[in-house]
């Protein structure tokens, strides 16, 4: 063979050698950016399912204390903003929550 024609044989070789390594390169880079995306969304989906409880943990926190207000409101003792203006007023109670305290103080 002519030494001009491996001249030029070894560059291209050296070259058709190299791009499938480049290309290797490439996909392994892209390979370690895909996990490291993907561990990022677990932490974030972990994350969101501790918030989703948290959330949950706060509804059923204020859903007990509207139960609790339902209580004061329905029961008799939702008469007590009338009982305090009696108390400053130093005017009697009207008859009909007189009546409704009596049973209150004997429990």
């Amino acid at each position: 063979m002519d030494p001009a024609i491996i001249g030029v044989f070894i560059p291209i070789l050296a070259i058709s050698l190299s791009m499938p390594l480049a290309a290797y390169g490439i996909w392994v880079g892209h390979k370690q950016k895909m996990a490291k995306y993907e561990l990022e969304a677990r932490k974030h989906d972990s994350g969101s399912s501790e918030l989703v409880a948290s959330q949950a943990a706060q509804i059923q926190d204020l859903q007990d204390r509207m139960k609790v207000l339902e209580r004061i409101v329905t029961d008799g003792g939702y008469d007590l903003a009338t009982k305090i203006e009696a108390l400053r007023d130093e005017r009697p109670l009207p008859a009909a929550l007189e009546a409704r305290a009596e049973p209150e103080r004997l429990s």
